[in-house]
């Protein structure tokens, strides 16, 4: 098995793990919780679907941003909320029914708006040298990612607590645990790899633009979270992290020249996990004040 291969392996591994330790903390109604607040349900949407790309777009268009760093946004800003970012929310807020309900509502309309969304951008571009060759997204390979990454592993996470709900006390911390090391470990040689394309793009603005990126999704969903603080929060990391696999299929889908995308999407990954960390930590007090820094 070649270097690549294990890598895919082991990130696939990790979020199965991570969706399992999800699945087996969930609660009975979590799953339906959005469809039993439409007004949550309606603003959760328009932020991270209509909102945030709609913005993104209009923000490389005016900025003059290299191409991948323009692809990588936003492809980002389209896809779904990724699989790791669930057990960090549920860490912050305790608000278990919310962050099941957003991870799995985005997951499901991923399968539409994703393709909508990237035909949809080619009406907006003006920059015809670097989206004129727009397509949809084929539903099947969203499908795939989404199916693989977060739908079977949280299923099978609410089918073994059904079955053995003894396990949750001690098998849904060590799979949480161990999907992140994995995950750690996974991101090792992807740098080592993609390190010097990602040294590469910088300059230009692009760190700049990233942070920007983060903010601005941090800002819509906290705006349109609604008078719940614990909501806000929710979907103010939701709006701002997105999955970086479906970003991929939409880059690799749609601007199948843009060699560099790939770099960076990681790129994007991981300056937004710092450029969101002072408003995680801020929320973690405002609610719950035992949370500390150690939890995140």
């Amino acid at each position: 098995m070649s270097l690549a291969a294990l890598v895919r392996v082991t990130i696939l591994l990790s979020m199965a793990l991570l969706l399992v330790s999800l699945g087996l903390r969930s609660n009975a109604g979590d799953a339906g919780y959005l469809l039993r607040k439409p007004g949550l349900l309606v603003r959760s949407v328009l932020a991270m679907n209509l909102v945030m790309p709609a913005l993104v777009t209009l923000f490389v268009l005016i900025l003059n941003l290299r191409p991948p760093v323009e692809v990588a946004l936003v492809a980002l800003s389209v896809s779904p909320v990724p699989p790791f970012l669930p057990d960090k929310m549920l860490r912050l807020t305790r608000h278990h029914g919310y962050v099941y309900g957003l991870l799995i509502v985005s997951t499901v309309l991923a399968l539409v708006l994703v393709p909508l969304a990237t035909t949809i951008l080619q009406y907006f571009a003006v920059r015809k040298e670097h989206f004129a060759t727009i397509e949809s997204v084929n539903v099947m390979v969203v499908a795939k990612i989404v199916g693989s990454t977060i739908l079977l592993p949280l299923v099978g996470g609410v089918a073994l607590r059904a079955r053995w709900p003894e396990l949750v006390p001690r098998a849904a911390p060590l799979m949480s645990k161990a999907g992140g090391v994995l995950l750690i470990v996974a991101l090792i040689p992807m740098l080592a790899s993609q390190g010097m394309a990602m040294i590469s793009l910088l300059g230009d603005g692009t760190l700049v633009a990233i942070i920007a990126f983060t903010a601005m999704g941090l800002l819509i969903g906290h705006t349109l979270g609604g008078p719940d603080p614990r909501d806000r929060t929710v979907l103010a990391l939701g709006t701002a992290s997105r999955h970086p696999a479906v970003a991929l299929a939409v880059t690799s889908a749609v601007f199948p020249d843009q060699t560099l995308a790939p770099a960076a999407i990681l790129l994007a990954l991981l300056v937004g996990i710092f450029a969101a960390a002072p408003y995680s930590s801020r929320q973690a007090k405002l609610l719950d004040p035992t949370i500390t820094l150690r939890s995140h």
